[in-house]
């Protein structure tokens, strides 16, 4: 049974024209001469990287593979997420009042074992909160029906199927509620349902915090599209953010009963694939929301539930300049202040797979793990950001006081000094130094 997407998104339409932002190129390093930003306010030690468990995980393997790839993550332990429905997980609650929690039990065993800080996705609804039939969810519903949003009338019912989660799993504390506006938004060149969103959202909340008031609650868990131009506020050389989200969250974070964290998500490509000035240049795109949104939020952490950075219209980059891209990423989330970013594991269970986060035959990290891995290690919310530079700039530098992380953005050999150090890259090398 399919029970996970390949990503979470939707096409948007491109907005009306207006002038574009001021272009960059993507060897500019972009931050090495700025001042740090202030880290958002967490937990002590809050690892800030961690993943979301998709259709398959290493709980679907053996008992052994399970075993080696927790035994692995608990080295470098870090935020871990599953969604209560899909994404590898059956119909919680197949019957009103009648649960079945077997596959959320099984995920959030590896979980335990694994050492994570573990996060709940309150989505997706069951069958007949959205006008489908009591009973298992059939085959043809998980493609046709996964992502609908539950009927108005059933609004009070997921509420309480989100209180129950958040009492069986009592060693879980932090929730997001509900997954990109899913069944809210169904065209993005229109405005959201925000209202019917944040009604919702409202209800789980307070459910959620009856039941266990020591729980953390964020939302809306909205994607911030963006389109080569276009009306809004929040633009960059990497784009113009949808107004319509903008408008979503203004209203959300207006209305909402309350929250603990902030949830948002994207791509640094447009709606239309395009990849703006570069791939590189692209990625400033997270920096600049996580900004814009601190500014909004105040001390509320800000977390990105998932970020892609490869074009979805067939593209393909060879292994090393993909790792150097979503390094690039990640070092933006790091510089902007962003409390969370979880990125989203597209693991399967035999064949090719581009960005896995461990080996399907062994179950030993790839390099996509232990770039996750090293992030968490010297990069955590909390840690000291110091101002480093490049002597050349297609060479990305993110500095603490122990430690360095070198990318070098260009398809060629690069010699570069940074921090009194002489460093030879080569094309698209990721490359970690003590200090």
């Amino acid at each position: 049974m399919v029970l996970a997407m390949a990503s979470c998104g939707n096409a948007g339409s491109q907005e009306p024209e207006a002038p574009p932002g001021q272009q960059t190129t993507a060897a500019q390093e972009p931050a090495a001469k700025s001042e740090p930003v202030k880290p958002p306010a967490v937990e002590p030690g809050w690892p800030r990287w961690g993943f979301t468990h998709t259709g398959v995980s290493a709980n679907n393997v053996t008992e052994r593979f399970e075993q080696d790839v927790a035994d692995s993550l608990a080295r470098t332990p870090m935020v871990q997420n599953q969604h209560i429905m899909g994404f590898g997980a059956l119909n919680p609650e197949p019957y009103p009042g009648r649960f079945y929690w077997e596959d959320l039990d099984s995920r959030l065993n590896l979980m335990q074992e694994s050492d994570a800080t573990q996060v709940i996705t309150l989505c997706c609804a069951p069958d007949w909160m959205k006008g489908g039939p009591e009973g298992p969810t059939e085959e043809s519903a998980w493609d046709e029906h996964l992502e609908d949003a539950p009927y108005p009338e059933h609004y009070d019912d997921f509420a309480r199927l989100a209180a129950e989660v958040a009492s069986k799993y009592r060693d879980v504390k932090y929730f997001m509620v509900w997954n990109e506006f899913k069944g809210f938004w169904p065209d993005h060149s229109k405005p959201a349902d925000y209202k019917g969103y944040t009604e919702l959202y409202n209800k789980v909340y307070e459910a959620v915090k009856k039941a266990r008031p020591d729980a953390q609650v964020g939302g809306p868990y909205l994607g911030f599209d963006s389109n080569k131009s276009g009306r809004s506020e929040l633009r960059g050389p990497w784009g113009v953010v949808n107004q319509n989200s903008l408008d979503a969250f203004e209203y959300w974070f207006k209305h909402k009963k309350g929250a603990d964290f902030v949830v948002v998500d994207g791509a640094s490509p447009t709606d239309a694939h395009q990849l703006l000035p570069d791939e590189f240049g692209a990625v400033r795109k997270f920096s600049d929301v996580t900004r814009w949104l601190r500014d909004k939020v105040g001390d509320l952490p800000v977390w990105w539930s998932e970020f892609y950075f490869v074009p979805e219209d067939g593209t393909r980059w060879p292994a090393d300049k993909q790792l150097a891209v979503q390094a690039a990423a990640m070092m933006e989330f790091a510089r902007s202040g962003a409390a969370t970013a979880l990125y989203w594991n597209p693991q399967e269970k035999e064949g090719p797979c581009e960005g896995c986060m461990w080996d399907q035959s062994t179950g030993a990290p790839t390099a996509t793990g232990d770039l996750i891995a090293g992030f968490t290690r010297w990069f955590p919310a909390d840690v000291k950001l110091e101002a480093v530079a490049s002597s050349d700039p297609k060479v990305w530098v993110l500095a603490q006081p122990e430690q360095l992380l070198l990318v070098n953005t260009a398809d060629a050999e690069v010699t570069t000094t940074v921090d009194g150090k002489d460093f030879t890259l080569r094309p698209y090398e990721v490359k970690w130094s003590d200090r």
